[in-house]
C-alpha cells in the first residue's frame, strides 16, 4: 500500500484531538474588522470543534493527523 498524502491546506487549518474530534478556529477574523465589535472579535479567537458532517471529510485529508 503507498503512503497517502497530507492535504497541506486541511493541514494549516485543523487539529485532530487525542479523542478524535476535530477543531477548527472561526472565520471571519481576518479583514474588516473595524465594523465588527469587541465582544464579536473576541468571541471569534476562540476554536471551535468541526461539525460531524464534515469529520469524517477532514480525517481522510489528514491520514497522519
Amino acid at each position: 500500500m503507498p503512503k497517502l498524502k497530507t492535504h497541506k491546506a486541511s493541514k494549516k487549518r485543523f487539529k485532530i484531538t487525542g479523542s478524535g474530534k476535530v477543531k477548527r478556529t472561526h472565520a471571519y477574523k481576518n479583514h474588516i474588522l473595524t465594523k465588527k465589535t469587541t465582544k464579536r472579535k473576541r468571541n471569534l479567537r476562540k476554536g471551535a470543534m468541526a461539525s460531524d458532517a464534515n469529520v469524517a471529510t477532514i480525517k481522510q485529508l489528514l491520514p497522519y493527523a
